[in-house]
């Protein structure tokens, strides 16, 4: 069984002739959503519609995208809060120091003093730079910037991110 890489979720609907908006939550949308790419929709656990890219392009903060199976909005719109993702396999391997995002969500943060923060939830990506959110128990989410003085080592084989929470970004501490 393949290990399917969430590479964006589908939004909405975009026109009548079958094209979708695709929040994106991939590094490389320009590879991902190359014409001729071979994705899957998640339309359940377990349960996939595989889908060939025709057509990307962006609009305002989106991507649009046309699949070759489908070409009307009546065929689309079963798709809306569903996930687009693409084998693993078919990934390119990465340089030392970079990882996927599906690879980080649920590692265990800690501060640099091994103190357990939590489980890393989300991670918003932003112009000025990604936002790490990290769900703690009893707790709101803390959010951190992914910048060098902030997420300190990430290692991928233990699930464990070590990070310096800045003066003013915790809220709730101590």
């Amino acid at each position: 069984m393949p290990n399917y890489l969430d590479v964006g979720k589908i939004v909405n609907t975009h026109g009548i002739k079958g094209e979708v908006r695709v929040q994106s939550l991939t590094d490389h949308p320009e590879e991902r959503y190359a014409e001729g790419s071979e994705l899957v929709i998640e339309l359940d656990s377990g349960n996939y519609q595989p889908v060939t890219v025709k057509s990307h392009r962006v609009h305002k903060s989106f991507d649009l995208l046309t699949f070759e199976e489908f070409t009307s909005i009546n065929e689309v719109e079963k798709f809306k809060d569903k996930m687009l993702q693409v084998d693993e396999a078919l990934l390119p391997e990465l340089d030392e120091g970079e990882y996927y995002i599906s690879q980080l969500i649920g590692a265990d943060v800690y501060n640099e003093s091994e103190q357990f923060i939590g489980t890393l939830k989300e991670i918003m990506l932003l112009p000025a730079n990604d936002v790490w959110a990290v769900k703690r128990a009893n707790k709101e989410d803390l959010l951190l910037p992914h910048i060098d003085s902030v997420i300190l080592d990430v290692d991928i084989d233990k699930q464990k991110i070590t990070v310096h929470v800045l003066e003013g970004l915790d809220e709730d501490a101590d």
